[in-house]
């Protein structure tokens, strides 16, 4: 349910902000060791066993992977979802 709600958060403002030349896009990160969800941590096995390279992405990563659709490469990409996630989701 809480996806649905945040594409539609996405999808509408993309299409009101679009003829105004803005773009609004999703990141939806998979495992991130980060303070709060360490790839050491108690879930963390579980956590890598859902991902198809069984690992934690860095915070680096999502920076990298959020910076093309911030660039003025990806002019035209708007309402997207950008899934950094390991291949969590296939």
């Amino acid at each position: 349910m809480s996806e649905a709600a945040i594409s539609g958060l996405t999808q509408g403002p993309a299409r009101d902000l679009g003829p105004r030349g803005i773009t609004v896009n999703q990141v939806a990160p998979g495992s991130t060791d980060t303070g709060m969800n360490p790839a050491g941590g108690p879930r963390a096995d579980h956590q890598r066993s859902q991902t198809v390279f069984n690992r934690y992405g860095t915070a680096e990563e999502v920076a990298h992977a959020v910076a093309y659709p911030v660039s003025p490469e990806a002019a035209s990409v708007t309402a997207a979802t950008l899934a950094i996630d390991d291949g969590s989701n296939v």
